[in-house]
């Protein structure tokens, strides 16, 4: 049957509420401690013991407007008061029914709210009940599956027969959210208001579920949880009775897992071998084994960075401190280190894959000596791996774990000596690795050496992806004529020249000198060598391209400076050009000078050695014979097959020298290359041979102050060499100021220091006629 409730508008004293609301049939207690709302309850205690509560949209609020309350409320009769400590109010009140918030004002200190009381109706209809049977089932499903209800409270509920009641009961015991129990409290039909709370509590009766999964989850895992650490603390506590340490290694060892950040692959392996580590029987050989492949997993830096340094100046100064030259690498450094700079300001990310560049040169020249120096300018650690005679590729990998004694490959050995994942890692004389049945290291540093592979780098005794794409690889080596070309191809190439005398000065006066003073006790300057002593032992008792053999010889010089100072109580040594003979003896190299008549059959060429540039005298002389070629001077393959090319576009150009067609048949011709004790090879010689050949066979007469390099074929066309730069520089010393070159090769002067390449005239030949038109008289 119908039941109904007639409009009414009342003013009653109001409280805002934070955080809380009330619904009608509902009893419960607050605390009251804003002015306002104390004066307003004890208004209402003084009038009927009604009030109007209503919540309040944001609970910082401290004095709200109407437009911060919601608008729907609940007249309340207020049951107890209760004072407590500090200005506070309890109160106790028992929500009566709904009210709509019309308007709210200042009465003297308290809020008083103007309200109308809703009609309210339904009627009792197949539908309704069925309505509130629904529900109800769904209240019961929700306590089942929350068991967050008390059975109080649902033999409460199970006995209502009033649809409005049923509604409002279920929402202020179930309703956690104030969005939920605000939007129950504000529908006035009691219909739509059961629909709303049916759909509300079918969601939340579904995160109860959901819920309860994860709670009985998680407490599968911690009773797990607690079960083996109480069983892990029985061993422990037993094996430590047996006298065993076994156990409190293993102990250790997870604490120290437990605070490395390793990758997921990683940490499943480490707790994998913990796990069979801590059930092996004490004495087990397979105890040692096992240990050390943990120990090695967790020694290694994961996750550990040097923050490189980007000063520039910084850098530049500190290369240029223990270097003199090698300009090329100096500036591709600070080119590194200036990307990373732009890299960092511009996008925040100052993550690099770190380059990998390959120094070549001749030994002594400091290839090693400037990576040190590149580490040092950049704040990182320095490791070193010498690859010289490596013939085994676990050398590079490691070995197997199926092994005896297997370790690691040394690059991870090295990774853990530098403590951090981004080090600068030399690779030391790359050029020297071999193959043999043991593998080939060379290919197994074709995954090292690749800025696309390393980032997952594999060794076979971890048998773990370990990143190695932040390590700055730098290798050194003598020649690229051995390096595989998969290899090369993945490095840059920087060339680090041979020094020219000038800068061997430089080097020795900087930093030779001093240093040797000082490792053999020496006072700081207590031996002076003039710039002319230094020439000369650079001259006469060296010969080479870098400066190891200078060092030794300034070491020998020092040594008899020192036992002079003793012997003669000096406090100072000054070294002279006669001194020098006096401590050395007879210099051991002469540099002999080119003769200064033109002579036939006898041409300057110009070598490069691994020692750096030299001239060399190329002789023919030709006699009666059978048509002999005889080539002396201890000659490598690529030399003689010039010879013979020279003589062949010689016979192919007979007419134009006046030489009978068939010279070659009736005379033996001799081509030599002074000291034959020291091999010769290359392709360089070509436009010498063809000059020398012409010059002897037409009797006509070389300028003994020209020098020549250059390859010939042929055609007669002059082919470009390499080691300009060196040649030229032998010509400096020899005397000698004009030189042939290829024309192809005027692109290599630019790396002739300007000093000495003002003294030249360069001659550029394109083809041998140009060579003959210079050279022969």
């Amino acid at each position: 049957m119908p039941r109904k409730k007639a409009k009414e508008a009342l003013r009653l004293p109001m409280i805002p509420l934070r955080g809380l609301m009330v619904f009608p049939h509902m009893v419960l207690h607050f605390d009251v401690g804003r002015q306002k709302s104390v004066a307003a309850l004890e208004q209402a205690m003084m009038e009927d013991q009604t009030v109007f509560l209503v919540a309040q949209k944001d609970g910082e609020i401290e004095e709200p407007e109407k437009e911060d309350l919601c608008p729907v409320g609940t007249v309340a009769l207020i049951k107890q008061v209760l004072n407590l400590p500090g200005d506070t109010i309890r109160v106790l009140v028992e929500g009566r029914e709904r009210a709509i918030l019309k308007n709210v004002s200042q009465e003297e200190n308290y809020l008083v709210a103007q309200v109308e009381i809703p009609a309210q109706s339904w009627r009792d209809t197949p539908e309704t009940e069925a309505l509130m049977r629904t529900t109800q089932d769904l209240f019961e499903q929700y306590a089942r599956a929350s068991l967050r209800v008390s059975g109080e409270t649902q033999r409460s509920v199970s006995e209502v027969d009033r649809p409005d009641q049923l509604a409002d009961i279920i929402a202020a015991n179930v309703l956690t959210r104030i969005e939920d129990r605000q939007a129950i409290l504000e529908e006035i039909d009691v219909t739509a208001r059961l629909e709303a709370l049916c759909a509300i509590l079918i969601r939340e009766t579904q995160l109860a579920d959901i819920e309860k999964q994860v709670q009985s989850r998680l407490k599968k895992q911690i009773d797990k949880n607690q079960k083996d650490y109480y069983l892990r603390e029985q061993i422990k506590a037993i094996q430590e009775e047996l006298g065993d340490r076994e156990a409190t290694d293993v102990e250790d060892l997870r604490e120290r897992l437990a605070e490395t950040p390793l990758n997921d692959e990683a940490r499943e392996k480490a707790e994998k071998e913990l796990d069979r580590l801590s059930r092996m029987a004490p004495g087990t050989p397979e105890i040692g084994v096992s240990r050390t492949y943990v120990e090695w997993i967790l020694d290694l830096p994961w996750g550990k960075y040097t923050p490189d340094n980007l000063d520039l100046r910084r850098a530049r100064r500190i290369l240029d401190e223990d270097h003199y030259a090698m300009e090329k690498v100096k500036e591709r450094v600070i080119e590194h280190l200036a990307v990373r700079r732009m890299k960092e300001l511009n996008t925040r990310d100052g993550n690099m894959k770190g380059p990998i560049l390959c120094f070549v040169g001749p030994p002594g020249v400091g290839k090693t000596s400037i990576v040190k120096g590149i580490a040092r300018a950049m704040g990182r650690k320095f490791v070193q791996m010498s690859l010289g005679g490596v013939r085994d590729e676990a050398e590079i990998r490691g070995h197997r774990r199926t092994y005896v004694g297997a370790i690691p490959g040394r690059i991870i050995a090295g990774i853990k000596q530098a403590g951090t994942m981004n080090p600068v890692f030399l690779f030391d004389e790359i050029d020297k690795m071999s193959h043999d049945f043991r593998g080939d290291p060379a290919s197994a540093m074709l995954e090292v050496l690749d800025g696309e592979q390393n980032a997952a780098f594999r060794d076979h005794y971890l048998e773990l992806p370990f990143d190695l794409s932040k390590v700055m690889f730098i290798t050194t080596a003598n020649a690229m004529d051995t390096i595989p070309g998969p290899l090369l191809d993945r490095m840059e190439i920087i060339e680090v020249p041979s020094y020219t005398e000038e800068e061997k000065l430089q080097i020795a006066k900087r930093h030779l000198l001093p240093k040797q003073t000082k490792e053999h006790g020496l006072p700081p300057r207590s031996v002076k060598v003039s710039d002319a002593a230094m020439r000369r032992i650079i001259e006469g008792y060296t010969r080479e391209a870098g400066v190891r053999t200078l060092s030794r010889t300034i070491a020998r010089v020092i040594r008899k400076a020192a036992v002079e100072m003793l012997d003669e109580e000096k406090q100072t040594v000054s070294v002279t050009p006669q001194t020098v003979e006096k401590y050395l003896g007879a210099p051991r190299y002469l540099r002999e000078a080119p003769e200064k008549e033109p002579r036939v059959g006898v041409v300057n060429g110009l070598a490069y050695t691994t020692v750096g540039g030299e001239t060399l005298a190329v002789e023919c002389a030709t006699m009666q014979g059978t048509g002999q070629v005889l080539l002396t001077g201890q000659l490598g393959d690529v030399m003689k097959e010039s010879a013979r090319a020279a003589l062949s576009w010689v016979r192919a150009h007979a007419e134009e020298f006046h030489l009978d067609s068939e010279f070659h048949k009736n005379i033996d011709i001799h081509i030599h290359v002074p000291e034959g004790a020291v091999p010769k090879d290359g392709p360089s010689a070509g436009v010498t041979m063809a000059t020398a050949l012409v010059s002897a066979l037409t009797g006509r007469k070389v300028r003994q102050d020209i020098a020549m390099t250059g390859e010939i074929t042929l055609r007669g066309r002059v082919l470009p060499i390499g080691g300009v730069k060196e040649k030229l520089l032998a010509a400096y010393r020899a005397g000698i100021r004009t030189v042939i070159l290829p024309t192809e090769n005027k692109k290599d002067l630019e790396d002739v220091p300007p000093h000495v390449l003002s003294q030249f005239r360069i001659v550029s030949a394109e083809n041998i006629g140009d060579v003959l038109k210079t050279a022969l008289l």
